[in-house]
């Protein structure tokens, strides 16, 4: 197997090109239904299309969301497929948010779906649950580090929810947020100029400055727009760790579709107030 540059360099380039902006791909029947399109098979190929064509020439990051694909079934899937691929030809990396989480050969079958270069679903990076124990995962880091890609571990989500497991204190009196990332300094520690191995931290958590968030790899920050957080919020939650922040923003570009150049304006007008953001900082 063909051994790709490490995601983290490929995505550190990226970002210091294109910017650190992440546009999620978020075919939800609402926004399928704004659009003027039908809730089908159809429609989730027009969507996906249009997104792809608008944004994966310019955005460092493009993250469909898995789920709204695998409703429709194997056709839904296949417009997945064709999605991954044409967003990666236009030059986005793809993040593949699929949060996938078990143990052993079941985790190593999830990991080969999404991380092996032969695989119709390859991408750039995955999203993986640790909830079954960091060391569940193994199988995702070892064949991300075999193929060159990455994984984002969910450890501070923006969902109110989350805090219950991940506010938690272990018996050595850590967190498992705190835990969890941890776990994936170790993974990227050495590594230039970026680690491959990046932690899920929501922009609408506030002040993070009890966490150790210098973890040498990506911070994958959902929570901006129509969960309440902005861009002028980053400095203050991410602190020192800021240019390793990958901001994710999904209907706050996808509800000016479907018109192309309306897309890439809203867009653009949020990579400005991040950029903004992070060269005031």
């Amino acid at each position: 197997m063909t051994v790709m540059e490490p995601f983290g360099a490929r995505l550190r380039r990226a970002m210091d090109e294109r910017g650190p902006l992440c546009v999620g791909i978020d075919p939800h029947a609402s926004l399928l239904a704004e659009w003027g399109l039908n809730d089908d098979v159809a429609g989730l190929e027009r969507f996906s299309r249009t997104v792809v064509e608008a944004m994966a020439d310019r955005v460092a990051v493009l993250k469909p969301q898995s789920a709204f694909f695998e409703r429709f079934g194997s056709r839904g899937v296949a417009v997945l497929e064709t999605s991954v691929r044409e967003a990666r030809a236009a030059g986005a990396l793809v993040v593949m948010d699929a949060k996938r989480g078990d143990i052993g050969s079941t985790m190593a079958a999830y990991a080969e779906s999404f991380l092996h270069k032969d695989a119709p679903l390859f991408s750039d990076a995955l999203t993986v649950s640790p909830y079954l124990g960091y060391g569940s995962l193994k199988p995702a880091v070892d064949l991300a580090r075999e193929s060159g890609a990455g994984l984002f571990v969910l450890a501070l989500t923006s969902n109110p929810e989350g805090g219950e497991v991940q506010h938690a204190v272990r018996g050595d009196g850590r967190s498992v947020g705190a835990t969890m990332l941890a776990h994936l300094a170790a993974e990227n520690a050495g590594e230039q100029p970026l680690g491959s191995f990046g932690a899920v931290v929501g922009a609408t958590l506030g002040d993070l400055s009890s966490y150790d968030l210098g973890i040498n790899g990506p911070l994958l920050a959902p929570g901006i727009g129509a969960q309440g957080a902005t861009p002028a919020d980053l400095p203050g939650v991410f602190g020192a760790a800021l240019r390793n922040v990958v901001p994710n923003v999904s209907r706050g570009v996808l509800r000016h579709g479907p018109d192309v150049a309306a897309l890439r304006t809203a867009a653009d007008r949020f990579a400005a107030e991040i950029r903004t953001a992070v060269t005031a900082s």
